[in-house]
């Protein structure tokens, strides 16, 4: 028998009445539309929901949707959504942010929340440019990228977003397209659904100060031999007639035939074969799109702590603020 108790929203719902001030064009508005569908869909009340952002272009999106936000300091929206989950875990928390913000100045807070698997959800929408300070080079962005910053080329290595969060222990890891909202708003919701940190990066083109940096697999015509859509139990092959598949020949991975006994079936429970997936991009590999990890077992941190107060209260009793601050060690100056 369903809970008629569960709030029935329509994506609308969540819209406000603020304009929409992105550039005309930008792949922020398809990720918008996919994240209002998907919190009108996860059986939420509108006021259990909060969305926190840090600086940039796609720091804007507390403002656009219609719940509880916080427009916070650089870098520091993931501690700032820890706060809010600790404080109230009943509360669905959202970060939603770009690659400058998430992976340079807010980089250590990024990989801390996942490395405590706090349960909430990471949205990085990766242009590979710091946009709404017109056009510097980003910690995604690619060696000898010309920009403002960089009029000779960029001598730094790109960061791996997947292989960062992998490493850093995330539950739940998982990429996609701006412009593909259906897979989006897919990898969204079960991504909110999970317990425990939950990291999607997103392909998002600045069709200003990055145009067409990741048209080679968003566009239909190239989509099908530069990308590869990562299914669980399924054999991973790719191409317009799924010609080509991806095996593994010892400790190597390769480009072979989808007949081959060597095959990779993905297996989205394997952080192994995660990690993998995550060193495949083009012009070499095909990149892949979907779930590349997730792990249903592992405890919270917002789960243990409360379990550990309720601990303490229990073998100690309750104690007044000032007791706790005051502690046992003071001295009296006269």
């Amino acid at each position: 028998m369903s809970d008629v108790s569960l709030p029935t929203y329509k994506p609308k719902d969540f819209a406000t009445d603020q304009d929409v001030r992105w550039c005309p064009g930008c792949g922020d508005y398809a990720v918008l539309t996919a994240m209002r569908k998907t919190v009108a869909n996860l059986g939420v009340k509108r006021e259990d929901v909060v969305f926190v952002s840090g600086i940039g272009c796609a720091a804007r999106f507390p403002y656009y949707m219609n719940t509880y936000g916080a427009h916070t300091l650089h870098g520091r929206a993931p501690a700032f959504a820890t706060g809010v989950k600790l404080a109230n875990s009943a509360l669905t928390v959202f970060v939603v942010s770009g690659d400058g913000d998430l992976l340079s100045i807010g980089g250590n807070h990024t990989i801390h929340t996942m490395r405590r698997n706090i349960d909430i959800n990471i949205v990085l929408l990766n242009n590979k440019i710091y946009g709404l300070t017109k056009g510097q080079y980003s910690p995604t962005s690619e060696v000898g990228k010309i920009t403002k910053s960089t009029p000779h080329g960029s001598l730094d290595a790109p960061m791996n977003p997947i292989a960062m969060a992998i490493a850093s222990g995330c539950t739940y890891v998982a990429r996609s397209l701006d412009v593909d909202v259906k897979l989006l708003t897919q990898l969204l919701d079960r991504g909110a659904r999970h317990r425990g940190t939950s990291f999607v990066e997103v392909y998002q083109d600045c069709n200003v100060f990055n145009h067409e940096a990741w048209f080679y697999a968003s566009q239909k015509d190239t989509r099908s031999e530069n990308t590869i859509l990562l299914e669980h139990g399924k054999p991973l092959v790719f191409g317009k007639e799924h010609e080509n598949a991806i095996c593994r020949v010892g400790d190597a991975i390769e480009i072979g035939s989808p007949e081959s006994d060597s095959v990779l079936v993905h297996d989205e429970t394997s952080i192994e074969q995660a990690f993998l997936l995550s060193q495949l991009f083009q012009p070499a590999f095909p990149e892949p799109l979907g779930v590349f990890y997730i792990d249903d077992s592992q405890p919270t941190y917002n789960d243990m702590l409360h379990e550990q107060i309720d601990d303490v209260k229990t073998k100690h009793g309750d104690v007044d603020l000032q007791t706790l601050v005051s502690g046992s060690h003071t001295w009296t100056i006269r």
